[in-house]
């Protein structure tokens, strides 16, 4: 039983770790990106950044409790895995933009998808023991 739960932990954690990883390495990018398909300057680049993030967090927001419903109706491991594979498709929408509207449906779709914190807490809180 307790190897059951350290692979669901180091799995849970291993998801944490991509979804805070690919987060992460976009940022840096994402103004040099935007200057090139908007052929707009760093200040404005850096404006329409924001509206990025605003984006991804203000959908994020607003889908976290349908994901959580999802996964106590589902399971953890499912709505996890679903969001692994929205945060690859938003990677690829980033990657392969030919337009800054793609960018925002990238963002979106990861805020979507992106509530696997959440139900990554409830997956821990299902596997832990009283102790």
């Amino acid at each position: 039983m307790a190897s059951n739960r350290n692979a669901a932990i180091g799995f849970i954690f291993i998801t944490l770790l991509i979804d805070v990883i690919g987060f992460g390495i976009i940022i840096p990018v994402m103004p040099g990106l935007i200057e090139e398909l908007a052929h707009v300057n760093v200040s404005q680049a850096a404006t329409i950044g924001g509206s990025l993030i605003a984006a991804f967090a203000a959908t994020q927001f607003c889908f976290s409790p349908l994901v959580g419903n999802l996964s106590d109706r589902y399971g953890r491991r499912p709505v996890l895995l679903a969001s692994l594979i929205g945060f690859s498709i938003d990677y690829l929408f980033l990657a392969f933009a030919p337009t800054l509207g793609w960018l925002f449906v990238g963002r979106v779709l990861a805020g979507i998808t992106g509530a696997s914190f959440t139900t990554a807490t409830a997956y821990i809180a299902d596997i832990s023991t009283d102790e």
